[in-house]
């Protein structure tokens, strides 16, 4: 089963964007629940990985409707929907959680984070189309609207991170990013991955060379096959 949450820049989904992608997903036999999250717009967060909990928790609860193993669960998403699984799969049943569905796991077995920010502050440092501490910006809205780089605690509890330690379990973590993202900066990737590898995790990073952000590359067949194969391993 793949949880799946697209990027939206964490604004309103529009998650039937992606069918191109659940089409080809569910052809490897997977059941694939397309998460449609509160956006920064109405919540700040954590109101988006609270959402992606509570859809793990309620595909638990209806896995035999949907004919699906709840034992084999991996989230995978893209850009914000990148940082959304992270934090969803770092936390598990641990907080920022919810109530809803709170008889239910919200663990999962695996994670597939495709150019998703890592660490808001140390985006700026780095070479990006964008200004990512503006109150304006995506990541000063779902952290409340404010300047990312004066409120290191807001930062802190939004990064992904922060959630790690040696002696916490975590999913086993693919990650991939493409070699001329405009918008994630590249880094970002590569301080997760240095983090879990340095923490003792099962963590795969694929740099996609000539992909951008999201495109010219990622709807490949080639990006797909990787993945694929990686979850074949893992769940």
């Amino acid at each position: 089963m793949i949880v799946f949450v697209r990027g939206s820049t964490f604004h309103e989904q529009n998650v039937t964007d992606y069918s191109n992608y659940f089409v080809r997903i569910a052809e490897q036999g997977y059941v694939v629940a397309a998460l449609k999250y509160r956006h920064s717009d109405i919540a700040p967060f954590p109101a988006q990985m609270q959402d992606c909990k509570t859809a793990v928790r309620f595909m638990h609860k209806n896995a035999e409707r949907f004919h699906c193993n709840k034992d084999r669960i991996a989230l995978w998403g893209d850009s914000s929907g990148g940082h959304t699984v992270l934090m969803a799969g770092f936390t598990g049943n641990r907080a920022p959680d919810t109530d809803a569905y709170a008889e239910e796991s919200a663990e999962a077995n695996a994670i597939v984070d495709w150019h998703g920010p890592t660490d808001f502050a140390k985006m700026n440092f780095y070479p990006s189309s964008q200004n990512h501490s503006d109150p304006q910006c995506p990541e000063g809205v779902v952290i409340g609207g404010v300047d990312v780089l004066e409120h290191p605690d807001l930062n802190a509890r939004a990064s992904p991170m922060t959630y790690l330690s040696a002696d916490m379990p975590t999913p086993s973590t693919l990650i991939m990013h493409g070699g001329r993202d405009q918008l994630v900066p590249f880094n970002q990737s590569c301080r997760l991955y240095a983090t879990l590898k340095a923490l003792g995790k099962d963590v795969t990073f694929y740099k996609l060379d000539n992909a951008c952000h999201a495109c010219y590359g990622f709807r490949s067949a080639r990006a797909l096959r990787l993945v694929f194969d990686w979850l074949s391993d893992r769940l």
